[in-house]
């Protein structure tokens, strides 16, 4: 699981991808945390229903909670993540738990140049990370990656949470539009996203397309 070089790799990221911030979350740097250490309530219920299937990629997987909890239930999953630091951090969780499951270092604005396919892609607070000039390359990329048939699950911050803390909200209607060519939407509700700040919730968006 030592791979971290080919398409995208940490030395060419792109503008406003903002891994400085999340290095030094994942380096230790005091203030900097955001991770809940578990994987997010809603994502297990999926998983429970079986929403997720076949192969999984977590794309900003961070430190590899969702993506473990996948790999734990028998999915061949592999996580995807700008920061360096916290693919090393998956990468030994997977280790001391004793699970197979890939985490490599990867610029998520260049998905389409990657081979790979995938039969469920899970996205989980990247999707609002990016300016609204880079997010046609994220939905390009995650378009290459998806197989036909298979399933984007989305999980971002919502214009209802109020105040200016966090990354920036996102309204239904502009995740409506990023997916409108190439997608059907089966699933766009309210949704609570656990964080590690007070009050330890954020009001966020759930979806669950079909790549058309």
């Amino acid at each position: 699981m030592s791979e971290t070089q080919g398409v995208g790799t940490h030395h060419d990221l792109p503008r406003g991808s903002g891994v400085e911030i999340f290095e030094e979350h994942y380096a230790g740097k005091p203030g900097a945390g955001w991770e809940i250490d578990r994987p997010q309530r809603a994502l297990v219920e999926l998983a429970r229903r079986g929403v997720f299937r076949g192969r999984v990629l977590d794309i900003g997987c961070g430190s590899g909670d969702n993506a473990l909890m996948l790999a734990e239930r028998g999915l061949e999953t592999t996580g995807v993540d700008a920061a360096p630091s916290g693919i090393e951090l998956a990468r030994e969780k997977a280790a001391r738990r004793g699970l197979e499951a890939r985490f490599l270092v990867r610029d998520v604005l260049r998905l389409k140049e990657w081979g790979e396919r995938f039969d469920t892609v899970l996205d989980v607070g990247l999707f609002h990370c990016f300016p609204d000039e880079d997010r046609p390359a994220l939905v390009e990329g995650v378009s290459a990656v998806t197989v036909p048939g298979g399933r984007y699950v989305l999980m971002c911050f919502s214009d209802r949470q109020p105040g200016t803390r966090g990354p920036r909200r996102v309204s239904e209607q502009e995740i409506r539009t990023a997916f409108a060519r190439g997608w059907r939407i089966e699933v766009l509700r309210p949704v609570e996203l656990e964080v590690a700040f007070e009050p330890g919730v954020a009001r966020a968006w759930l979806a669950v397309m079909t790549r058309r």
